[in-house]
């Protein structure tokens, strides 16, 4: 089974960001990571490779430091790694990102496409379902399990309001994972090392064969004007004395100041 699985590289949820020029951020000294989700993707991508074989490609759209994501990626046991780096990528929508992907994964003719259901960063839960358009597959969103039916099909539940809803796909597919679908493992000190001889291919807008107007500032349709920080909260109150003294005042506060009473 050939699987694909698509990565983003993210500020860390720890990270202090800084907004720069008012429409991005500095990323120049924050930690980059893995993007949560799509570490659950990259689990499941695995966990059925060692159940049925075949071949993992991970996919990241990013500069020189998307490296350090995907040989993460390789290290945990994924087979090869493409980077999709152009300056003519800068700007890009989810929907030019989306192009970009799609023309990636068509040589490689994926039997499965997993990735995050979001990235943290941006949070639009949109790459992986334009992805499963343009390729035209099936795709489900939200997975939170994930079993294969024979060869052909899979099985899978995801998350709907209220419950869950459980669905059986025929490949190929594309499939966002949720948390919870699984428990990411650890690269272990021989997947690192192996990791350096794996396969990593750089592929710009040529070797994609990306028209002028697929990607891209100019063919965005979606361009961020303004970017600013939440504003900062006020500072906590500690309350003193014995606790029904504490309770008295907690009930004072909500009624007088937080009006919630």
């Amino acid at each position: 089974m050939k699987i694909a699985v698509l990565i983003k590289q993210v500020p860390s949820s720890e990270a202090r960001i800084r907004v720069a020029g008012g429409a991005s951020v500095e990323l120049a000294d924050v930690e980059l990571i893995v993007n949560p989700y799509d570490e659950y993707a990259m689990e499941a991508a695995l966990q059925i490779k060692e159940k049925v074989g075949g071949e993992i490609a991970v996919f990241c759209m990013g500069g020189e430091k998307a490296e350090e994501a995907l040989r993460t990626c390789l290290a945990l046991g994924a087979d090869r790694a493409v980077i999709l780096r152009d300056p003519a990528f800068a700007g890009s929508d989810v929907s030019g990102i989306a192009r970009i992907l799609t023309a990636a994964l068509r040589p490689f003719s994926p039997d499965l496409v997993l990735c995050g259901k979001l990235s943290i960063d941006s949070e639009n839960s949109a790459v992986g379902i334009m992805v499963a358009e343009l390729l035209d597959m099936a795709h489900a969103s939200v997975v939170t399990q994930l079993e294969l039916e024979g060869e052909s099909k899979v099985r899978v539940k995801r998350e709907i309001e209220g419950g869950l809803e459980e669905l059986e796909i025929e490949l190929p597919a594309v499939l966002t994972a949720n948390k919870g679908l699984n428990e990411p493992r650890y690269a272990s000190l021989k997947g690192i090392m192996m990791a350096k001889k794996k396969p990593m291919e750089v592929l710009d807008s040529s070797a994609l064969s990306l028209a002028a107007d697929a990607a891209g500032s100019g063919a965005s349709k979606v361009e961020i004007t303004a970017m600013e920080p939440p504003a900062e909260r006020s500072a906590g109150r500690v309350l003193q004395g014995e606790p029904a003294e504490m309770v008295g005042q907690l009930l004072q506060y909500l009624k007088d100041e937080a009006k919630v009473l």
